[in-house]
């Protein structure tokens, strides 16, 4: 391994005590391969499997917390308990490989297709329809069922937790429910739920206390809390730098052990709240000043990609669509291999990967046949 590298191998600790052997995180894809009553899968399994030997941790594919929340065709579940012994085997495969599972969570609010929702009941935080989905027009939620979508994110990381995870990753980012709520596109509430930013940051945080008050009454170790965000939204009116700053400030306080920050790119430049001087990344890495660990992401392909991320002064940086191509990545990086890494599919390469048929089909419907994160 050249000495350049060293760093991303160097081991790490989380404010809760849980320690991961190097600093390589598997981002959360979308892979579309769950049972339809959203039961773990063989052939999840088996994709996980061949991806858990070499990142330190593994976050998984988003799993809904409530039924109106499912985004996703062969989507996980989370919410109820029959779904604990699958998960159960999902926490198994990953941890025997050598990695720490996290189990990422979420609700898509108006992101979610009608198809998949009971009765095509579409929910936000208010009945603002998503630029991308101009025709489907979302019902404002109501305080009750706002409750109650609190409560299921606390119920699904306790199922998280008797399923042997190490840890939940709260999805608050790509513009699902979390986000919406904290937009000023999406959220047009005069409640407790909405209005200015304080009342917009309500839900998010509610979230944050649920999850950990939840994970600290079940789990019976350290388990990671982290929470996932995008930084601007290029709607008007929408999220920008300056938004983000606020979050990132607020989230802080919640004593979580990471911020995962949502990039397409890790080197883009902001477009509003803050100037192009700095990357998006730097300037939260430096919002942050050390006060909790951040992952990066976001076009990371070569070692020498996640090196000039960790050198942004991030201490994680996680890699998704090269676990694809090439699920040895990290060791062929740690073991001085990088020219033998694999960069793109072939027609005859999804059983060589061990890529479930729902991912495929997916990958194979994309141009260039380059794979994505969600």
């Amino acid at each position: 391994m050249e000495q350049k590298y060293k760093p991303l191998f160097e081991s790490f600790t989380f404010p809760s005590g849980v320690k991961v052997k190097n600093r390589i995180v598997m981002a959360p894809m979308t892979h579309s391969s769950s049972n339809d009553d959203g039961t773990v899968t063989d052939a999840e399994l088996e994709y996980y499997a061949r991806r858990s030997e070499g990142a330190g941790l593994v976050i998984t594919a988003c799993i809904y917390v409530t039924p109106n929340g499912k985004g996703f065709p062969g989507e996980f579940a989370g919410d109820s308990d029959e779904m604990i012994p699958g998960l159960t085997r999902l926490a198994e495969t990953i941890k025997a490989k050598g990695a720490k599972a996290i189990l990422q969570i979420f609700h898509g609010g108006r992101r979610v297709p009608p198809a998949l929702v009971p009765n095509g009941d579409v929910v936000s935080a208010s009945a603002v329809a998503a630029t991308e989905s101009p025709d489907v027009v979302p019902r404002e939620l109501k305080h009750e069922e706002i409750q109650a979508i609190i409560r299921d994110f606390g119920e699904t990381t306790r199922r998280a937790a008797l399923a042997g995870f190490d840890g939940v990753e709260i999805h608050g980012a790509n513009t699902y429910l979390l986000q919406q709520f904290y937009s000023p596109h999406s959220n047009r509430r005069n409640d407790q739920w909405g209005g200015d930013i304080d009342r917009r940051l309500t839900f998010p945080l509610a979230v944050v206390d649920e999850v950990k008050r939840a994970a600290a009454e079940h789990a019976k170790g350290p388990f990671l809390v982290g929470y996932r965000f995008s930084p601007e939204e290029p709607e008007t009116p929408g999220l920008t730098m300056e938004d983000t700053f606020r979050l990132v400030d607020e989230l802080a306080q919640k004593e979580l052990d990471y911020l995962h920050v949502s990039l397409f790119d890790f080197r883009s430049k902001p477009a509003r709240g803050a100037d192009e001087s700095k990357t998006r990344l730097e300037w939260i890495a430096e919002r942050v000043a050390g006060r909790i660990p951040v992952i990066g992401v976001g076009s990371i392909h070569s070692a020498d990609d996640a090196v000039e991320a960790w050198n942004t002064g991030i201490p994680l940086v996680a890699i998704g669509r090269v676990l694809l191509t090439d699920p040895d990545w990290v060791q062929k990086v740690e073991e001085g291999r990088e020219d033998e890494i694999q960069s793109r599919l072939s027609l005859s390469s999804q059983k060589r990967l061990v890529i479930p048929d729902g991912l495929w089909r997916m990958l194979t419907a994309r141009e260039g046949w380059l794979p994505f994160t969600d």
